[in-house]
């Protein structure tokens, strides 16, 4: 294998490797915001919950 061929596998490793990382971070950074959301849901009470039992059988 020539020295061309070589950095021109090392760059492309290099390229897939950067791009997963930031593809890595993009997925953990709206996981986060999403499990924020939740959490901020889940800590307002719903205005009708448990207000009204329903005992239809």
């Amino acid at each position: 294998m020539d020295i061309a061929a070589l950095s021109i596998g090392l760059n492309q490793a290099s390229l897939n490797q950067n791009v997963s990382i930031a593809l890595a971070k993009k997925v953990m950074k709206t996981s986060q915001q999403s499990n924020e959301q939740l959490l901020k849901a889940m800590e307002a009470p719903h205005p009708n919950l448990g207000k009204s039992i329903d005992v239809k059988g």
